[in-house]
């Protein structure tokens, strides 16, 4: 994305982007060039959908209730899409945003609930959830927007799970090390990233994983982490080792 429009404001929209098509924002984004940010006929914007790169666009009506924009250029091309999977038991309330926005700012392709024996939340919110991802999506410059998957069990999870791709899960039980010697041995294959509960994995549950040939538990070091720490540390390694960081 061109430095020149980091100061652009930038909304996700569901239709198709092209030159010349005027696209009509609907209410809330509407509201919010208009009567929050009281943006002007020709004020610039930012628009992406996940599939048409990022886009230039001027207001060409100002309305507060149904601001139309007309699309000028594209600022960037898509960028791929990401296959990192990414899934964690949800905890409560904010760290619940925490986990799901950094999640998206890290690369994440897939992202989804899973719920264990020591899951904190059992309702899952997949509104909130997809509006915590665009949300991030929006602020940090991010064209790929992860899909946001269906909360599923522990046990249903690894029953259809592919043994093509591997799953690194954070285990408290491995002894400390670094994780960088087993990552770099999945260079090349899909991955997918489990973060377990506060309290980690009941015994049952790490056993299970562990008798999996297609898991691979890591060590994050020798501090117990928060579970929303765990994830960032996680996935910061594993994109600087094997991802897209390299």
């Amino acid at each position: 994305m061109p430095r020149t429009h980091s100061s652009l404001p930038r909304l996700f929209v569901e239709p198709s982007l092209a030159r010349g098509e005027p696209l009509a924002l609907d209410r809330d984004q509407s509201n919010y060039l208009g009567a929050v940010l009281r943006m002007p006929t020709g004020g610039e914007v930012i628009v992406f959908n996940g599939r048409d790169g990022a886009w230039l666009a001027r207001i060409a009506n100002p309305n507060k209730k149904a601001v139309v924009l007309e699309l000028i250029e594209q600022a960037a091309p898509q960028s791929p899409p990401s296959d990192l999977w990414y899934g964690f038991a949800p905890l409560k309330s904010a760290r619940l945003d925490y986990v799901v926005q950094k999640a998206t700012e890290m690369g994440a392709g897939a992202i989804q609930p899973v719920i264990t024996r020591f899951t904190q939340v059992h309702r899952i919110n997949a509104e909130k959830l997809r509006a915590n991802v665009i949300e991030a999506a929006e602020q940090c410059e991010v064209l790929t927007v992860p899909e946001v998957m269906a909360d599923i069990a522990l046990d249903k999870l690894v029953a259809s799970w592919d043994p093509a791709r591997a799953l690194v899960f954070a285990d408290e039980g491995q002894a400390s090390a670094s994780p960088i010697e087993a990552l770099r041995a999945l260079a090349g294959r899909p991955v997918g990233l489990l973060v377990g509960p506060e309290g980690g994995f009941a015994p049952e549950e790490r056993e299970k994983l562990l008798a999996q040939a297609f898991t691979v538990p890591i060590s994050l070091g020798p501090r117990i982490l928060r579970a929303d720490t765990a994830a960032v540390a996680a996935l910061a390694v594993i994109q600087a080792t094997i991802g897209d960081w390299r």
